[in-house]
């Protein structure tokens, strides 16, 4: 019931920062808690950061605390993810997800993913 596409990713030098945007149709998006997860090959898909239904409860992974922040606008059906003092570690393809509620794992809905490059 809920279609979700990211953007927001590209080429970025180590040090600097980008946000990536989630939008959500298609269903009640507003009742669903949002998740961000990143895969690099040969690795399975991690967590990064989740916000609950009323953007009152975040969650971070240990890798990204103190420099990324997930952030939801109900509103406008959007979820955010602001990435700070990037660094080439954090080189992935980022997937937003969505389910009823926070899942560090596999999640009802998925975006299509996005491509972060963390190079100098």
């Amino acid at each position: 019931q809920v279609q979700l596409v990211e953007s927001g990713g590209g080429l970025v030098q180590p040090g600097g920062s980008l946000r990536l945007s989630c939008a959500a149709s298609g269903g009640t998006f507003s009742r669903l808690a949002v998740s961000w997860f990143r895969q690099v090959p040969g690795k399975e898909r991690q967590f990064v950061a989740a916000i609950d239904w009323s953007g009152g409860s975040t969650f971070y992974s240990d890798s990204v605390k103190g420099r990324f922040t997930v952030s939801r606008d109900n509103a406008k059906n959007m979820a955010y993810l602001q990435m700070n003092s990037l660094i080439p570690e954090d080189t992935a393809v980022y997937y937003c997800a969505a389910d009823v509620h926070i899942r560090y794992g596999p999640n009802d809905y998925w975006g299509q993913g996005t491509q972060v490059t963390v190079s100098s």
